[in-house]
């Protein structure tokens, strides 16, 4: 766990700064627009940067990447302290994506070439999700405690300090036996995979999008609720990765169980650990797949994290959309349907493509 603990703190400060703004959006700009924008620059930032981060890390390491990601992290945390408003603002969080995007694609591959691939990804997930839930309630009562909405972004900045000087001590995970990613014919046969991992782990984000609107509750109570959807996904990806599950068969039931716990979340937010679980439980089929496959991580981990970026950046606008056109009811029986869809979808992967 040692030689692990530079990578998952890592994973930890990139995952927990880029949520700190979450509770305290209305402070950062007036209006829905600016804070969408706000809220939405990060993950254009990322979006744009995955997958040629993992192209990258096949050709020149995943450690430098890692290391550039860090360091992109800590000058985007500081600069947002220093302008923390207005075009700049905007700029800023585009960086923060970019190089949250070069860490979490170098990241997810050093984990997916190791010998113990599914174990230590869980691991990486794990770090992920417990910062996102640190960056969401530390922001909240540090703006409660502090008066001041820049608290949080101040301390995980601050924590982006250490994780940048323990990179030093990372080292490339082993290569061998990987075969040589032909992108085109990854994504033609593929492609049924990766639509998974778009629809069923973005449906986090979807529902997370439109159950404030819905339920109207006090800011507090939504963050504690929406917390668990992260804290279930942690408790998931470290234990999945010790069951030896088919990661397809895995896949289909788990779309089918995800379309009723999103339908069930119209009515109790007791579902929301549940998607949040069974995300989980569908990471680490899909990491495990594209482990199997032998073919270079980098180019995989690249995929795969513009696979959920897309899935966290347009089924939450569609999400939204909908609620607003239709009603939250139609909102939530179309995300259900989505995630049902997924069930039959990924049995049409070929699946079969080694390098």
């Amino acid at each position: 766990m040692s030689r692990n603990l530079p990578i998952l703190l890592g994973v930890f400060v990139v995952m927990a700064l880029s949520n700190a703004v979450v509770p305290v959006l209305p402070d950062f700009g007036e209006g829905a627009a600016m804070q969408g924008a706000v809220y939405a620059a990060y993950f254009f930032g990322a979006f744009v940067a995955v997958l040629p981060a993992g192209i990258a890390s096949d050709r020149i390491g995943r450690v430098p990447l890692i290391r550039a990601g860090l360091l992109l992290t800590l000058i985007s945390g500081v600069l947002i302290l220093l302008f923390p408003s207005g075009l700049p603002l905007l700029i800023f969080r585009v960086v923060e994506g970019v190089g949250a995007g070069l860490f979490l694609s170098a990241a997810l591959a050093w984990a997916n070439s190791h010998p113990s691939s599914g174990q230590i990804s869980g691991y990486v997930m794990a770090a992920q999700n417990l910062g996102l839930v640190a960056g969401l309630l530390a922001a909240g009562w540090l703006d409660a405690v502090f008066e001041s909405h820049l608290a949080g972004i101040a301390l995980f900045t601050v924590f982006a300090v250490p994780a940048l000087g323990m990179s030093v001590v990372v080292r490339e995970s082993g290569h061998g036996g990987f075969a040589k990613a032909d992108l085109p014919a990854i994504v033609r046969n593929y492609f049924w995979l990766f639509a998974a991992a778009a629809v069923l782990v973005g449906m986090t984000g979807a529902v997370a999008a439109i159950y404030p609107g819905y339920t109207g509750s006090d800011p507090s109570l939504l963050a504690l609720q929406l917390a668990t959807i992260n804290i279930a996904t942690v408790v998931a990806v470290l234990i999945a990765p010790r069951v030896a599950l088919r990661p397809v068969p895995t896949i289909q039931v788990s779309s089918i169980l995800m379309a009723g716990a999103v339908a069930a979340g119209y009515f109790t937010p007791y579902a929301l650990p549940v998607i949040g679980g069974l995300a989980g439980v569908i990471i680490v089929a899909i990491l495990a797949f594209l482990a199997e496959t032998r073919i270079q991580q980098g180019v995989m981990a690249g995929l795969f994290n513009t696979a959920t970026y897309a899935g966290f950046t347009f089924l939450a606008a569609f999400a939204g959309l909908a609620a607003g056109e239709l009603g939250f009811p139609t909102a939530f029986l179309l995300l259900a349907v989505m995630a049902a869809v997924m069930a039959f979808t990924v049995g049409g992967c070929r699946c079969e493509y080694r390098g």
